[in-house]
């Protein structure tokens, strides 16, 4: 669940097949000779899933619902959410679809899929997966701050003071102005938006799959619609009680000082690059006393560009690779180079991040969300001064949602979600931002529940491994408990790179 405050403080599908609407199941809707068809109240059109610099498309059928963007005002403004659903290769596919809630706050479902689309290939063997953008992201009515949000004036808010944040949300509020009301674009109207959804299509029940801060979606609406609800994936869990950002510096701490743990425990690692902690350490209060101007190539377009190393640029790169364990090994070599005096490396790495991340989240509602839901419960803590993040992401957070419109949030929203559901939820041993003890406390009270954690493993793990398999498994059957997870302990740690072409064999 990304935030794209500063780079320092970086902190991340339905349609039932058999039920006949307007005289066509989904199997029939799914023929390619078909231009249009109706499902429900809604008609789809083909279209093509895509990511901007990701080389898989996925191809679809697409449509849009209209619906009140504040459902208090009877009369008031009405806003558009995009759909797509990815036709199962099933003959018969079941009834009860499967929808993928995308992480964020404030990523793009539609424009994710084709990234975790190897993830749900099983998944698309027996059900239909449909995607709904978020109010507020991807096609759904997208609040947008051209301006003051764009890729120079993120890049200002590296070195930013808190003050200078406060401005450039402000200001980014008054681009928004009177074309939305930022207040109406919290988790509680998404889930509001599902059911409208789910109910304009026909479907009885849907099958959620919740990955990141989509878990905190997918739990929100199993307690205010239980009887909406067949089964529930929770990959990368977020639990209720959380204020995101409160932990983030800490569990990035013991994230990363996890997997350093692996070089300082392989010989070939500790001896060409000693210790990389202490290296981060140093090259941090080093970058934070005299940036460093550095000359490099872009890695997306081979430009040669100038830009300025400062310890914010570090500490994010340090903090998306802890996301990928496999990309994790690259940062030992990094830091050892960054300590000679060659950053290129370094800054090439920051300004794919910053590219290829910086496309998918939408600001504006990614701060509607956290505003609303997570601002109320953030506290500065002293102890976290000293680490990668330090305080800088809960102290932006509440400059920028003092100027923010706050939505409302029902009074139980942070409370345990009780049911009998089944559920399975899914964590990675070495996740930086939702560590397994997450999943722990959100099972203690879905007693029809299983855990599994994917040894050697960061953030959202459900294309890892054996993960797909065990995934549509528990989807087909609604069993998490009758799962065989052993598959699991084939799973095998990361190894640190041993030079510019990766590991050694």
């Amino acid at each position: 669940m990304p935030s794209l405050q500063s780079s320092r403080c970086v902190l991340g599908f339905l349609v039932g097949a058999v039920v006949a609407v307007a005289g066509a199941t989904i199997a029939q809707a799914a023929a390619p000779t078909a231009v249009s068809v109706s499902f429900g109240s809604l008609a789809f059109t083909p279209c093509t899933l895509a990511q901007a610099g990701q080389a898989q498309t996925v191809p679809a059928r697409c449509a849009t619902l209209r619906v009140p963007e504040d459902r208090a005002s009877k009369d008031g403004r009405t806003i558009e959410l995009a759909l797509a659903w990815v036709p199962s290769s099933a003959k018969s596919p079941a009834r009860d679809p499967v929808v993928m809630l995308a992480g964020g706050p404030g990523q793009s479902a539609l424009d994710a899929f084709p990234t975790v689309y190897p993830a749900f290939r099983d998944i698309l063997r027996q059900r239909h997966v449909l995607l709904v953008d978020q109010r507020g992201a991807g096609k759904s009515s997208p609040l947008q701050c051209p301006v003051t949000l764009n890729d120079e004036a993120l890049r200002v808010l590296d070195t930013a003071s808190v003050e200078e944040a406060r401005r450039l949300t402000a200001a980014c509020l008054r681009e928004i102005g009177a074309k939305a009301d930022a207040r109406a674009y919290t988790t509680s109207a998404y889930i509001a938006d599902l059911e409208d959804v789910r109910r304009a299509l026909g479907i009885a029940r849907f099958n959620l799959v919740g990955v990141s801060y989509g878990t905190r979606v997918a739990l929100e609406y199993l307690r205010r619609h239980p009887a909406s609800i067949r089964t529930v994936v929770l990959d990368s869990v977020v639990p209720p009680s959380l204020a995101l950002g409160n932990e983030h510096a800490k569990n990035l701490e013991a994230a990363v000082n996890a997997q350093f743990a692996r070089c300082a425990a392989d010989a070939e690692c500790a001896q060409r690059f000693g210790s990389p902690r202490a290296r981060l350490d140093e090259l941090l209060q080093r970058l934070r006393e005299q940036p460093q101007k550095v000359a490099y190539r872009d890695p997306l377009t081979n430009e040669q560009r100038e830009d300025e190393v400062t310890d914010a640029t570090l500490a994010a790169v340090v903090r998306f690779h802890a996301y990928a364990p496999q990309l994790f090994g690259m940062l030992p070599m990094l830091l050892a180079e960054a300590a000679g005096g060659r950053y290129e490396n370094l800054m090439a790495q920051s300004r794919m991040l910053e590219q290829l991340i910086g496309e998918q989240i939408h600001v504006p509602l990614q701060l509607s969300v956290m505003c609303a839901e997570d601002a109320p419960g953030m506290r500065v803590d002293p102890a976290d001064a000293g680490t990668i993040l330090g305080t800088e992401f809960v102290d932006y957070t509440l400059a920028q949602c003092a100027v923010w419109p706050r939505g409302t949030m029902p009074k139980d929203f942070h409370d345990a979600v009780k049911s009998d559901h089944p559920v399975l939820l899914l964590s990675g041993e070495l996740d930086p931002v939702t560590p397994p003890r997450y999943a722990e406390e959100v099972q203690r009270t879905l007693p029809n529940s299983r855990h599994f954690v994917f040894r050697g493993q960061g953030h959202s793990v459900l294309g890892v491994g054996c993960g797909p398999r065990l995934v549509a498994e528990f989807i087909a059957a609604a069993d998490a408990k009758a799962l065989d997870g052993g598959c699991l302990d084939q799973l095998q740690y990361s190894p640190p790179f041993g030079g510019s072409y990766g590991w050694d064999p």
